[in-house]
């Protein structure tokens, strides 16, 4: 027998991404009974700088699966290396096989303008295979059958809240994640081998109090939260009906 509750798609490219920009939204709507989805397309290879890829994949895909964990999500993908996460027909086909399986009403997909060339394309590949979903001559990898469904997508900000060229990026759609900073904080706490890396690598000094002040300056932004992350609704064109809001309705936004 389906499953009776409506689906949400998060889409990350690395490990921790929908931790940082999108898991209070991710939060909130299974707090409201929304089956979680969570898909990290790249592997986290890269996410060391002492250890060797088979060491450091393993790891990361325990900790994304532990962050899963903390609120009922399911985890998907690992399809590729970091830097490895290109726009090409492989992997839109197995993103593609995702999206089948789990008939998202909702897809949370990162920006398509952010400072990292792989958080962006993740955009573009979820934004494909979504839009391929009742395609016969489109197969996924594994092979599912087609499936046309509405789905809506909605794009986070980016990471750093600017685009590649420090232009300020505006929201549409602003959901009060206060109610969700405890577990949000307690799911990238579980990406442990990356605080160190992040430290080095980008300066960022405390790994949660990053998440916190960019959820406190989306906060900011919306005129009327403390905490927040931002959304941007796509065009519904190939998607969804030209009202449709399933974001926006679930929190009277």
């Amino acid at each position: 027998m389906p499953n009776s509750k409506p689906a949400v798609l998060a889409v990350g490219a690395h490990p921790d991404d929908i931790e940082f920009m999108m898991a209070g939204t991710l939060i909130r709507l299974g707090q409201s009974g929304w089956k979680l989805h969570y898909l990290n397309v790249g592997s986290g290879s890269c996410g060391t700088a002492t250890e060797p890829v088979r060491v450091i994949v393993q790891k990361r895909r325990k900790e994304a699966r532990e962050a899963c964990a903390v609120i009922g999500a399911e985890w998907h993908g690992g399809f590729c290396h970091d830097l490895e996460i290109v726009y090409a027909p492989g992997l839109i086909r197995k993103i593609l096989a995702v999206v089948r399986k789990t008939r998202p009403r909702i897809m949370l997909v990162p920006s398509p303008q952010d400072y990292m060339e792989d958080h962006s394309i993740t955009a573009r590949l979820a934004v494909t295979a979504a839009f391929a979903r009742g395609m016969l001559n489109f197969p996924s990898v594994p092979p599912l059958p087609p499936a046309d469904f509405p789905v809506t997508i909605y794009h986070a900000l980016p990471y750093g809240l600017r685009g590649p060229l420090r232009e300020p990026i505006q929201p549409d759609l602003f959901i009060d994640i206060a109610p969700a900073m405890d577990l949000k904080t307690r799911m990238l706490s579980c990406h442990k081998s990356q605080k160190e890396w992040l430290d080095r690598s980008q300066g960022l000094g405390a790994y949660i109090d990053t998440m916190k002040d960019f959820s406190r300056e989306a906060g900011r932004m919306s005129g009327k939260f403390g905490l927040a992350e931002g959304w941007r609704k796509r065009s519904h064109l190939g998607f969804c009906g030209p009202e449709d809001d399933p974001l926006g309705k679930a929190f009277n936004a």
